[in-house]
């Protein structure tokens, strides 16, 4: 039988100490909420109140339930309040020497039986446990902010925590209502072992002016459904506090270049641009602690009108190609008003593409998501076609034919002499180098990446990737043109994977790795993500569904480009790859589909 706890004691009230004090009340628990100051100690009190106030507001809490909440709770300053409690969870700053003093102190205090917890996110549960003289009684709970509301806890045994502590504690997360991960005492443990790798990646990315701070949280927002971008997470997490788990995860594991703090990082830390809680981090906010975001000498001008900074009027498309990708950018500028050219290699695909595009637009219409009229009228304004030279009179050359550079650069040289002056040539590659593109042609200046996402009529993101030749006017046009679209254009460099690809596919590779080494479950680390970060998939859903062929391509591409050591593929996702087992569409990947 697991061991019930009545008492707990919670030693910190910041923000996730007063978290984790209301998620033990919530639950009829007795806490024991402890600080080192009778100030600190109010401010946790008033943190507690805010929290419950808002959940009544919201009538998510009802006002009896509120004040039963708070008579569970005994406030005190000092340790020694905790003198007969079951389980003490310890959630101060992230600094070992601090939480060593702590836990020897809670040592002396607290009954031989009770077990000792700390909510670290990135320090040695081990190297904490050794404080006292009961390493086997000490333990990682790692709740995840807010605690009240973010589902998953990260239970972190080290070698010698006892088997029945780590059951009792599984056991209590079960009656917190909460999803419990059972691990070992690794630097980052699942969740932040993923996700600051991506954060990091992303400071390097802004840090070199690669994109704006705005282009890169758009580019994982709108293309991966991610609940913030990795920007505006790192305000809300804190600089500091980022910092900090970055460079003890770096000297924990390996020394990882990856997880070695941004230079950009410290600098804005010892500025004291520390996010949200100071008012400023890579945004500003209206005031230190407010989530509303300000304009600041940073955020873009809104441009009136399409025709802003030299863009080119665009009336007529074509659009080259007639895989899935060409279908659906079809039907995107045709619905958006557009006079579109399809052009593909034979009048037998031009009919194909014909009812492909008929068929996604009559099934709007039955959604109730197209009128019949304005079905009609998007179908009317295409012209199909089988050669290029019906490309003459475009304005902007849309090419979305197979991933192969010597096919594209073909294509483009033939659409230098065909096409007028003036037309914006347009590459759909998700990975091939633009430029490459580009000097196949006599002006590349006039040509730009547009990297849709598939499936193009749905996903409201498009890359506009400019090389070192296109010029301002052509990034511009494709910028104008994505807005007309309704779609949001987010302006990159010419690198490999781009924001989106290059941000994400780390992170799977990372979740490869981490099951490769027996760390964890895919179902786990699924979990993980999804519950601890509010990820829509897990990595290994995600890999599954995206494919593991692919996947491993964009990764190779990645690490040959960039060399960094932390991207070469996971030997297991080559492996995986070359015994046939690509995912959802040959129906085994990290998972067997056969039965679905």
């Amino acid at each position: 039988m697991a061991r019930e706890f009545s008492t707990v004691g919670v030693v910190g009230l910041g923000t996730m100490g007063a978290g984790i004090v209301e998620v033990f009340a919530r639950n009829g628990i007795d806490v024991v909420a402890v600080e080192i100051s009778a100030p600190a100690l109010e401010r946790g009190r008033a943190t507690l109140k805010g929290s419950t106030d808002r959940a009544v507001a919201k009538g998510k809490l009802a006002e009896a339930d509120r004040d039963a909440l708070h008579e569970r709770v005994h406030f005190a300053v000092g340790l020694d309040a905790l003198h007969s409690v079951d389980l003490v969870i310890e959630a101060v700053p992230e600094h070992l020497d601090l939480k060593q003093r702590i836990f020897a102190e809670l040592d002396r205090v607290c009954r031989p039986e009770t077990i000792l917890a700390t909510n670290t996110s990135s320090l040695s549960v081990t190297e904490i446990s050794v404080a006292t003289s009961r390493p086997n009684q000490v333990i990682g709970i790692h709740f995840f902010n807010p605690a009240p509301v973010m589902k998953l806890v990260e239970v972190v045994r080290t070698v010698v925590t006892a088997p029945e502590v780590v059951a009792d504690v599984e056991a209590l997360c079960a009656r917190l209502g909460k999803v419990d991960v059972t691990i070992n005492d690794r630097a980052g443990f699942i969740a932040n072992a993923l996700l600051f790798g991506y954060l990091n990646h992303a400071v390097a990315m802004f840090e070199s002016h690669y994109a704006t701070r705005e282009d890169i949280d758009a580019a994982m927002k709108l293309g991966c459904g991610l609940p913030m971008g990795p920007l505006a997470l790192m305000d809300l997490i804190g600089l500091d506090t980022a910092y900090e788990i970055l460079d003890t995860m770096y000297r924990r594991g390996g020394r990882d270049r990856r997880h070695a703090p941004v230079p950009l990082l410290k600098q804005m830390v010892t500025a004291g641009l520390l996010g949200r809680k100071s008012g400023r981090g890579f945004y500003t906010y209206e005031r230190p602690g407010s989530p509303v975001v300000v304009p600041d000498e940073a955020t873009p001008l809104a441009t009136d009108g399409a025709l802003a900074d030299g863009a080119r009027a665009i009336a007529k498309v074509g659009v080259v190609g007639s895989g899935t990708m060409a279908i659906g950018i079809i039907e995107v500028f045709a619905k958006a008003g557009y006079e579109v050219v399809s052009v593909t290699r034979g009048m037998e695909k031009s009919a194909k593409v014909c009812e492909a595009v008929k068929t996604s637009l009559n099934k709007g219409v039955v959604r109730g998501k197209l009128a019949e009229a304005d079905r009609d009228a998007a179908l009317g304004r295409i012209s199909w076609s089988a050669t290029l030279d019906h490309l003459a009179d475009v304005d902007l050359v849309v090419e979305a034919v197979v991933e192969e550079l010597s096919v594209k650069k073909a294509l483009f040289a033939s659409l230098d002499e065909i096409c007028k002056p003036g037309v914006v040539l347009a590459t759909t590659t998700s990975s091939l180098p633009v430029i490459d593109v580009a000097m196949a042609t006599q002006r590349p200046a006039d040509v730009v990446g547009l990297h849709f996402f598939n499936p193009a009529p749905v996903m409201p993101l498009v890359e506009v990737v400019r090389t070192i030749r296109t010029s301002p006017e052509a990034t511009a046009t494709a910028r104008a043109v994505c807005a007309a679209l309704g779609k949001t254009g987010v302006v990159c460099g010419d690198r490999s994977g781009f924001i989106v690809n290059a941000l994400l596919f780390p992170y799977l590779n990372d979740a490869v790795k981490m099951l490769e080494a027996s760390y964890s479950t895919a179902d786990d680390i699924d979990h993980a993500m999804k519950l601890g970060c509010g990820y829509p998939m897990g990595p290994f859903e995600l890999l599954d569904v995206v494919g593991l062929d692919v996947s491993l391509a964009i990764q190779r591409e990645l690490y040959l480009e960039l060399r960094e050591p932390g991207f070469a593929p996971a030997p297991l996702l080559e492996h995986l790859v070359t015994a046939g087992y690509l995912g959802r569409k040959t129906r085994r990947g990290f998972r067997d589909h056969s039965h679905r």
